[in-house]
Formats: C-alpha cells, sequence, structure tokens
C-alpha cells in the first residue's frame, strides 16, 4: 500500500503569517486550536496525513509531546529543541519515494528541506489552500436535495414511478 502524501507544518510560522488571526487578534491558543481544526479539514479532503509542529525550544517542557486526531499528528518539541529542528529530522525519516511538503516562510528551513527531499509550501500558500478547501467543502454539503441522490435518476421513468409507488405503499 501507497503511503499517503505528508504535509509538516511550522505552526507557529505559519501563524505568524495568518492575516485573520492578527486582525482578529487571536490568542496563541486560539491560533493553535483553528490552525489544528483546519488542518485537519485540509487533509481529510486531500486525502494525506500531517504533522503540525510547534517549537518547544524556550519552554519548560523537557520532553516532545505529541497527539493525533485523524490523519493529522500535532508535535510540541521539548525544551532546546526547535521545530525547525524536528522537522528537518522527520523529512530525513520518510522513504525517498514519499511526497512530503513543508510549510513555512523560513528561508533558510525551506533550502534546508529541499535539500532533504521535500517540497516546500510558503504560509501564505498553505492559508489560501486550506481556505479554498473549506469553501469546497462548503459548497459540496450545500448542493440541493436532487444531486445527493443520482441513482434514482438514472433510471427510467417507468422504474422511478413504481419505485415511488412502493414507497407510498400503492
Amino acid at each position: 500500500m501507497a503511503l499517503k502524501p505528508l504535509l509538516v507544518v511550522d505552526g507557529y510560522n505559519i501563524i505568524g503569517a495568518w492575516e485573520q488571526a492578527a486582525r482578529e487578534a487571536w490568542t496563541f491558543e486560539e491560533c493553535r486550536e483553528r490552525l489544528f481544526a483546519r488542518l485537519v479539514e485540509y487533509v481529510a479532503y486531500h486525502d494525506m496525513e500531517a504533522v503540525l509542529v510547534f517549537d518547544g525550544t524556550h519552554s519548560d517542557r523537557l520532553v516532545r509531546t505529541s497527539e493525533s486526531q485523524g490523519a493529522v499528528e500535532v508535535v510540541y518539541t521539548r525544551h532546546g529543541e526547535t521545530a525547525d529542528q524536528y522537522i528537518e529530522r522527520l523529512c530525513d525519516m520518510q522513504p525517498r519515494h514519499r511526497e512530503v511538503r513543508v510549510a513555512t516562510n523560513d528561508a533558510v528551513e525551506q533550502t534546508v528541506v529541499l535539500g532533504r527531499g521535500a517540497a516546500r509550501v510558503p504560509a501564505r500558500e498553505l492559508l489560501r489552500d486550506m481556505a479554498q478547501s473549506h469553501a469546497a467543502q462548503r459548497a459540496q454539503i450545500r448542493r440541493p436535495e436532487a444531486k445527493r441522490n443520482p441513482l434514482i435518476s438514472r433510471l427510467p421513468a417507468h422504474l422511478q414511478k413504481q419505485l415511488e409507488n412502493m414507497r407510498r405503499g400503492q
């Protein structure tokens, strides 16, 4: 079975580029939660996996922590470990045949991950893609009822009428 594409996201870097977060003055916790929720939705829509990495280099955490929901794993690096270091190691561990994309605005990190076989995704591009996917999913959910039942519409009219009569007990 082929591995799903992997999207690795430098969490605080993406949050720093998120204009809506700045405009609406979200707290860091709100930003993390909203980014996580959007990422869960995005990877489900695109049938991929993701690792969302938050930098813990200045935290008191002695160990790295992680949690998962669906196809998204959230990693908080330990004290003294940058998100960049974790992302680079993660890229190194991936099989060469796996598609890996790294979302960050850090120019140095983009260059490093390119050298390790991953594609780079600028923060603004990821945010735009997540917004477009969100809008596409909402539009798909709002489709009229007639479009939700294509099987019946493919039957000849006389069979449709017979089925409707059976449904009504006639």
